[in-house]
């Protein structure tokens, strides 16, 4: 398992991110992956090897060599102190064979600490210029050569309907929708503050916004209502991007077909991530979007947990026949590497990706 040998090479991502041409082997990417898949994999490969916990950036060493050692391009690397859209949690038991210790948690989407105009100004909004970067600059400085950074942001739309909750914000678009536009302001302003702080950083080569839209019938809201208030921000985020020559890809999960063209035409996003089979296969969504954008993930989660591992291969050579073409798209799981999701199948997926490239 994953003794192929494999060159990380981030220029090489960048230009199938780009579209410039069928890649000379499959890249990897993913918006992040549990602790606990971390640790095990950890484990089982014994990747220890010289490193000291004693050493004060121990955990960001062992994050370069757990990434390099998957086959990663890049290392994902978190700006601090900008605190996080959901307030309230439900927490629960975990039964996954990797549990949390601490147990699951969920957002409460009924409700949130925003009602009113007054909570909006009260809110401790964090402040894109006292984020911090020191775990960037870290990696900026300690990062191989042949590596890059790939920082992940929460979208505007997450932190609205987070802080007001999913079920007021529906109210709200009706009763208050002025607040609701209050909401928006602030939220954008911050997102796109994070973004121009990004590119102080040579290393930083992609902008992984976070920023669920859907749900498996369709928007959340509507989808007009997403692009005047919410995908406007989006396209100043990519502006600010790619003004630095850098990439700026979604992380977006949901039926959001309505919203394809304005994610090409209008902010155009360099990559879309989260594919769900019950949605759309990542296959489809590469012969109707794949010649504008890049696509990344697809193979889906609910599949990886209730499959075996030779299925597993099988269903990564069907993806890569279809969507390695050409350039444009990174192999991975249809969401995040959740804790419930089988290790075995895990490594078989990113083991076949790098069989099918020799």
């Amino acid at each position: 398992m994953l003794e192929l040998p494999l060159r990380t090479d981030y220029e090489a991502l960048l230009r199938n991110l780009r579209r410039q041409g069928t890649p000379s082997r499959v890249h990897f990417m993913e918006l992040f992956w549990d602790g606990e898949i971390e640790r095990a994999i950890w484990e089982r490969f014994d990747l220890e090897g010289d490193l000291h916990r004693d050493d004060p950036n121990y955990w960001d060493w062992r994050s370069i060599r757990v990434h390099r050692f998957l086959g990663y391009d890049y290392v994902t690397v978190n700006l601090g102190n900008t605190g996080g859209p959901r307030e309230k949690f439900l927490m629960g038991g975990d039964t996954a064979q990797l549990p949390k210790s601490a147990g699951r948690s969920w957002a409460d989407y009924h409700a949130g600490p925003i009602r009113s105009k007054d909570d909006v100004e009260r809110y401790p909004w964090p402040d894109p210029a006292a984020a911090d970067t020191s775990q960037i600059e870290w990696f900026s400085q300690h990062l191989p050569d042949d590596m890059c950074l790939v920082v992940p942001v929460f979208g505007p739309f997450e932190w609205v309907f987070g802080l007001m909750g999913y079920e007021n914000l529906c109210y709200a678009l009706h009763d208050d929708p002025e607040l609701v536009d209050m909401l928006f302001a602030r939220a954008g302003a911050m997102c796109t503050g994070w973004c121009e702080r990004l590119m102080q950083f040579e290393r930083v080569a992609i902008v992984f916004s976070m920023d669920d839209m859907g749900y498996r019938s369709g928007p959340l809201v509507s989808s007009r209502i997403l692009r005047e208030k919410s995908l406007v921000w989006h396209q100043r985020s990519a502006e600010i991007a790619h003004r630095h020559d850098k990439l700026y890809v979604l992380h977006a999960c949901g039926n959001l077909e309505a919203l394809m063209p304005s994610f090409i035409e209008d902010v155009k996003l360099d990559g879309k991530h989260s594919f769900e089979d019950a949605i759309e296969p990542v296959t489809q969504a590469k012969l109707r979007w794949g010649d504008r954008l890049s696509l990344i993930g697809g193979i889906d989660v609910d599949f990886l947990c209730r499959t075996d591992e030779e299925a597993v291969r099988r269903r990564v050579r069907e993806t890569l026949d279809v969507c390695l073409s050409g350039g444009g798209y990174c192999l991975g799981t249809g969401n995040s590497v959740a804790n419930y999701i089988h290790l075995q199948n895990y490594l078989a997926m990113l083991d076949e990706g790098r069989r099918y490239a020799s």
